[in-house]
């Protein structure tokens, strides 16, 4: 057995189904956040400032899409974000978000399928570290655009190498050409871990649902 993939990182990596993400994330959930944390994960932190320079305090719910085990919550409550809702494929992290005590409302759902919210019911969303290899694919955003308010934003990251072969680009350009949405700003490539998995890069968009 190839050694490197007895990580969870790596299982997290490696999984074809939602399925086998689930049970990826539930087998990780206990040791999630200690093992993120070692390697300098810091797309939950890094993408409230994103938040903070686009979405107004008191605008209304705001959805942490693929919120896992709800790092982000403390320090979006911290910065005056007081109505926050939570959504995620594996229970087993939703209640270690739960344990914040920062979310409103929980909810287990699946990117890239139905949500069970109404059409705009959220001032915005953000989503971080959702959109990478694996994981949530670009059709999940139709969704998210869906649910967020006319004048609201979307907030997430795409890992850099899915953003033309994943569709991506391909999905950004559809909405915009639908008038779901515009584009509002695009960072340059960063590290999603500041200490390990030099490789993985992101990058944060920003935009307005119209």
């Amino acid at each position: 057995m190839n050694q490197g993939l007895e990580r969870p990182l790596d299982r997290v990596y490696a999984a074809q189904t939602p399925e086998e993400l689930a049970d990826a994330y539930a087998a990780w959930a206990a040791n999630y956040d200690r093992e993120t944390i070692e390697l300098g994960y810091c797309l939950p932190f890094a993408i409230t400032g994103w938040v903070a320079r686009h979405v107004s305090r008191g605008a209304g719910p705001l959805l942490d899409a693929g919120c896992g085990t709800g790092l982000s919550g403390p320090y979006l409550q911290a910065l005056g974000y007081g109505d926050m809702v939570g959504l995620d494929h594996s229970q087993k992290m939703l209640e270690i978000a739960e344990s914040r005590g920062t979310y409103r409302d929980l909810k287990q759902a699946e990117l890239g399928k139905p949500l069970p919210w109404p059409d705009g019911h959220f001032a915005a969303f953000l989503s971080a570290g959702v959109f990478t290899a694996g994981h949530a694919p670009a059709s999940g955003l139709d969704e998210l655009a869906r649910i967020t308010r006319s004048g609201g934003h979307a907030v997430f990251t795409v890992r850099d190498i899915l953003l033309d072969d994943a569709g991506f680009r391909e999905t950004f350009r559809r909405l915009e050409t639908e008038r779901r949405w515009r584009p509002v700003e695009e960072s340059d490539p960063f590290r999603a871990f500041v200490l390990g998995e030099a490789d993985v890069l992101v990058k944060t968009f920003v935009f307005e649902i119209l």
